[in-house]
């Protein structure tokens, strides 16, 4: 016997989660574009509702009833297949506990988000990993990997880092594939960013099979994320599965009531997807010309590639950007060591951005 307290097998396989740094010693300003927040912040009427709730001293509505009722109406969706969560994150741990134990595997993509492998380890299943193409999901790549063991696959579309997306009849191509008993997970954060014909982010495969959940987040688009709130839509047997582990009071009074005014300011909504609209075409325009290969991004931000060559790697220029005060996000871990993530910011810091770059590859930084 161990003299001490030993963790159940998987969890010190796990890399904690490192999120993207927020300072820069000696700089005057700084410009956070690691995390992929809105430039535009919250709603003012979410905002509102978090000056003015009251009754701190109660316990919150442990069903979330008015946010899921609020959400159901936006989408046209049942509120009794929707529960809500502290952040998707803590949705895709919980989906992952309810149907993942020691034995069983869980795949993802090679670039794809973090947490999963951290939900998979820490429910004691066994990571697979599908390589991608060109940094798109692969969707052979993830059935090739299927077997009598799979119980959950996670599909981030669009997917963070890259910002790359599959189509919608890819997506049915996947799910056809699946035996009927693997869950799909659509993890859907960036959706609303989306301005393709050919997306969607999967209301109608929930809506019509019985082993489909999507998560959504209120942390990105909604300016939210220091709320922490999310939530996911899924068959009603999953819903059920998934309360029975949720915790009592896992979202709080205020992230409710913020949820339902910036799900229902549709007037804030259209101006954050106008702001990137613009921003992320013209970063993507300008970045490129300064001979930085960009991966094409439907989300709120950009993949930018650096060179392998001494003075010029994405460590290097990670160092001088931080010297300007503009923050990106290194992504070492997602398998990504020559890339930087960059956030779609305020027009100040696109700016910023592009000038240092430009000055960057200019040998500028020598």
């Amino acid at each position: 016997m161990s003299a001490r307290p030993q963790p159940r097998p998987g969890v010190m396989q796990i890399d904690a989660y490192v999120p993207g740094k927020s300072k820069a010693a000696g700089v005057a300003k700084v410009y956070k574009l690691s995390s992929n927040e809105t430039p535009l912040g919250p709603s003012p009427t979410a905002a509102e509702a978090i000056r003015t709730f009251d009754h701190l001293e109660l316990y919150p509505d442990g069903a979330a009833t008015r946010l899921r009722e609020a959400i159901a109406a936006r989408y046209g969706l049942d509120p009794n297949r929707i529960i809500c969560g502290a952040g998707s994150d803590e949705l895709l741990a919980l989906i992952t506990h309810a149907y993942v134990g020691p034995g069983d595997e869980g795949i993802f993509t090679e670039h794809g988000f973090l947490v999963y492998r951290i939900a998979i380890l820490a429910a004691g299943g066994t990571p697979v990993v599908a390589p991608e193409k060109d940094l798109r999901t692969d969707v052979d790549a993830i059935l090739s990997r299927v077997t009598d063991k799979t119980r959950i696959v996670f599909l981030a579309n669009p997917n963070n880092p890259t910002g790359t997306y599959i189509p919608f009849d890819e997506v049915k191509r996947l799910h056809a594939g699946l035996p009927p008993h693997v869950v799909l997970v659509l993890d859907a954060a960036y959706a609303e960013y989306v301005r393709r014909n050919d997306y969607e982010s999967g209301l109608e495969l929930v809506a019509t099979s019985e082993n489909v959940v999507m998560t959504r987040t209120f942390s990105k688009i909604y300016g939210l994320a220091n709320l922490r709130l999310g939530w996911m839509v899924a068959p009603a047997h999953i819903t059920d599965a998934v309360n029975r582990i949720r915790g009592p009071f896992n979202v709080s009074g205020p992230a409710m009531a913020a949820g339902i005014a910036a799900i229902q300011d549709e007037a804030h909504l259209a101006k954050a997807v106008e702001h990137n609209e613009r921003w992320l075409a013209w970063l993507t325009r300008e970045i490129a010309a300064l001979g930085l290969k960009v991966t094409p991004s439907v989300g709120n931000f950009l993949l930018i590639h650096f060179p392998q060559e001494e003075g010029l790697t994405a460590k290097d220029a990670d160092a001088f950007l931080s010297s300007r005060g503009l923050i990106l996000r290194r992504i070492d871990a997602y398998g990504l060591p020559h890339a930087l993530r960059l956030t779609v910011g305020d027009e100040e810091a696109n700016g910023l951005v592009v000038a240092a770059l430009r000055d960057f590859m200019g040998g500028k930084n020598a």
